[in-house]
């Protein structure tokens, strides 16, 4: 049973239709004017509208521009009842929004098809929206997904990285401890003994070795003092990463925004498992700001150095397992800014991994694809930059590689994107 509204200013028409129609088993409401189908399409929600063009208040094309204006009701489905068969007219109809026509006087048999054809073009409407959505909600689903595999990783890595300076901060503790409880001891003695001498002095100081605590006090101190920048360094840059009251558009320095990614991955560029210490070679020529979503660029920059960082590793350790080892070879990052000659911002981030095989360049940026290993990814982190530099931000993302020679992701944005969607695109 579906819901029909009946728009008419003629009480003959309205009753002929609504008994018409009631006896199809339909439930129907109807309204004297176009302000009262108005009204009643808002509280009822009707599945399809019969409305009569010519009305008092608000005609019926006046009623069906605004039915087809509404989100909630635009998919009833509309027929307008006319007698003009001017094609104008019916131009002008197609325009408003009507999906369909009938002429006056009424053909029974001709509604009563017609109603049919509309319901269930209205139910196949509905089906699609309710598809539409259930698929807006499984992307939402994968990529929060994704960001969530992506953020367990970063953590493991900055996690291990905060590690190194606490335990080391830690473990000399120890040593502080000691070497101030020999102090003390000694200024204690030197305090409660009357006749402590200066040549008594002088032979504690010998005794308990202080030249060489002094010493080593300022080395501790200095290390300690190096990892506990490192860590505020750390801390820094992730609130700075994904602080929340940079959301919205704001001016951007893409040379930070990379800077904050490069100390972030810092653990990855550090020997690791006997492979090389990967070199960063930052070109960064200057650039004017530009305006956007720090934190969506702020993850392409992430995601991209991330996946060249991968390609290293993987490269590193091929060539340490290949019996043709290059001697030469040292896995290099490089990180290029400019300013192109149409006025955009031009990131290049290049290395000299093992590029990517001819076989699958063109899939790389679709969604899915992924050559690494079950979880590390959904093969998702490509494509979600391409939707934020293409369709966030108007930009460009590109990528060059020979293989066996290395990887050059382009990332080109305009300093002021003519349209930049919202935020909430990508967000789940």
């Amino acid at each position: 049973m579906a819901r029909i509204l009946i728009v008419d200013d003629e009480i003959t028409t309205q009753l002929v239709l609504q008994d018409l129609l009631e006896s199809e088993g339909h439930e129907v409401f109807v309204a004297d004017d176009g302000w009262q189908g108005w009204q009643l399409a808002l509280e009822r929600d009707p599945n399809l509208i019969v409305c009569d063009w010519m009305m008092p208040n608000i005609d019926g094309l006046e009623l069906c521009r605004r039915i087809k204006a509404k989100p909630e009701l635009e998919a009833a489905f509309f027929i307008l009842l006319t007698a003009r068969e001017n094609l104008d007219d019916r131009v002008r109809g197609l325009d408003a929004g009507a999906d369909d026509f009938i002429s006056k006087p009424i053909e029974t048999e001709e509604l009563l098809a017609r109603v049919r054809a509309g319901l269930r073009l209205n139910h196949l409407n509905e089906q699609l929206s309710q598809s539409l959505q259930q698929l807006q909600a499984a992307q939402a689903q994968l990529v929060h997904g994704e960001k969530m595999s992506s953020l367990g990783r970063l953590v493991a890595g900055i996690a291990h990285e905060i590690n190194n300076p606490i335990n080391f901060i830690y473990g000399n503790l120890t040593y502080v401890s000691e070497y101030t409880q020999t102090v003390y001891q000694l200024i204690e003695e030197a305090i409660e003994e009357p006749d402590f001498s200066h040549d008594r002095l002088l032979e504690k100081i010998e005794e308990l070795d202080i030249p060489f605590i002094v010493k080593d006090m300022k080395k501790i101190v200095s290390s300690m003092k190096e990892g506990a920048e490192r860590i505020r360094e750390i801390v820094i840059s992730l609130r700075e990463f994904s602080s929340t009251e940079r959301a919205g558009v704001h001016s951007i320095d893409v040379r930070r925004s990379i800077d904050l990614a490069l100390s972030i991955l810092a653990h990855r560029l550090t020997d690791r498992s006997n492979n090389p210490t990967i070199e960063v070679v930052k070109d960064y020529g200057e650039i004017p700001s530009i305006e956007g979503y720090a934190g969506s660029l702020n993850q392409v920059f992430l995601s991209l150095i991330e996946n060249a960082i991968d390609a290293l590793v993987e490269a590193s350790t091929a060539k340490q397992d290949s019996q043709k080892r290059d001697s030469q070879w040292k896995p290099q990052l490089r990180i290029q800014t400019t300013t192109t000659p149409d006025n955009k911002v031009e990131v290049t981030i290049s290395d000299n991994g093992n590029g990517i095989q001819d076989a699958i360049s063109d899939k790389i940026f679709d969604p899915f694809f992924t050559t690494k290993p079950v979880g590390q990814g959904k093969g998702l982190g490509l494509a979600i930059c391409y939707q934020i530099v293409v369709r966030q931000h108007g930009g460009e993302l590109n990528y060059r590689s020979t293989p066996d020679s290395g990887t050059q992701f382009v990332v080109c944005l305009p300093l002021k994107p003519a349209v930049v969607e919202p935020e909430s695109m990508l967000a789940p």
